[in-house]
């Protein structure tokens, strides 16, 4: 089946009842652009699990402050439209922000508590703008199972909660964190680097695996992992640490001890590029799980 690209919410929700009629589960994957390994893997489970498969894309303006990367934030509408069919996609939703928002809005959906800390304390209103548009896209596209990537812990506790809260018809999947062969995690923000900052951004990886370590060797403190990960970090001068911290996985509470499913989270300035990452460590005891998400398999 050849994909297809439309701009309207009419179009696809006209597709996507039509499929859900024929019983077929609708996959959708919300994504602003910039297509990468790790928006292709969630188009990739997306399309093994369902039988329909919709792709956003849309560079939401609402979820952006007025000091942020906005306008510069990278786009290649015909770039990302190839690696979505080579990714057997279906629909591609590619609105205008005319479409989105045809009039200023009235309506904003905010998750109390969750937006409070991390990324939410130093980004105020984004994750506001995200909670609203990912709930009028899953309005329009209706019942379905949305994949999202666990690199953005926070958005994906904070979605996932608002899902519930207001008994949206969405399962969410939480999907593999992507990183370079180098340990760099995926995001289309590493476009923005020079070779140099490219290479100090590795920094951000070694020191979440320097804080697992301490873990599994049996170190269950919480700020004496988070002042080791703070210590890596500081070793390279062209990174900017904004935050490290280590807090449960799904109310994003901080943490004391490491003990059941904690989240490290670590975000950071290099160069112009704020970049974050994290890993999830599961204690039991003695036995310690720790996951560090995967390495981009090659793309064809």
């Amino acid at each position: 089946m050849t994909m297809r690209t439309v701009t309207t919410i009419s179009e696809v929700r006209a597709a996507c009842d039509e499929v859900r009629r024929a019983d077929t589960i609708v996959g959708f994957v919300p994504t602003m652009g910039a297509f990468h390994a790790g928006h292709r893997s969630l188009m990739s489970t997306a399309r093994r699990e369902c039988g329909f498969v919709v792709v956003s894309l849309f560079v939401n303006p609402t979820q952006f402050g007025p000091n942020e990367d906005l306008a510069a934030y990278p786009r290649d509408v015909d770039r990302d439209a190839a690696a979505a069919a080579a990714e057997g996609v279906d629909l591609l939703f590619c609105p205008s922000v005319e479409e989105m928002y045809p009039e200023p809005g009235r309506t904003t959906v905010h998750v109390d508590g969750l937006t409070d800390r991390l990324c939410g304390a130093r980004r105020p209103g984004h994750f506001d703008g995200v909670t609203t548009v990912v709930s009028k896209l899953f309005s329009i596209v209706g019942p379905c199972t949305a994949f999202f990537g666990r690199k953005d812990a926070q958005q994906l506790a904070v979605v996932r909660r608002m899902t519930r809260d207001l008994d949206l018809p969405v399962e969410l999947v939480g999907c593999p964190l992507v990183r370079e062969p180098d340990g760099v995690a995926m995001s289309s923000r590493n476009a923005y680097l020079t070779e140099g900052q490219r290479t100090a951004a590795r920094v951000l990886s070694r020191s979440l695996r320097a804080g697992a370590d301490l873990v599994v060797q049996g170190e269950r403190t919480a700020v004496v992992v988070r002042d080791a990960i703070v210590g890596v970090i500081a070793t390279e001068p062209l990174v900017e640490l904004d935050y490290a911290e280590i807090v449960d996985a799904a109310s994003l509470e901080p943490r004391d001890r490491l003990a059941g499913e904690v989240l490290i989270a670590v975000a950071a300035n290099v160069g112009r590029a704020r970049l974050i990452d994290n890993c999830t460590i599961v204690v039991d005891g003695d036995d310690v799980t720790v996951d560090l998400g995967v390495i981009a398999e090659p793309q064809s």
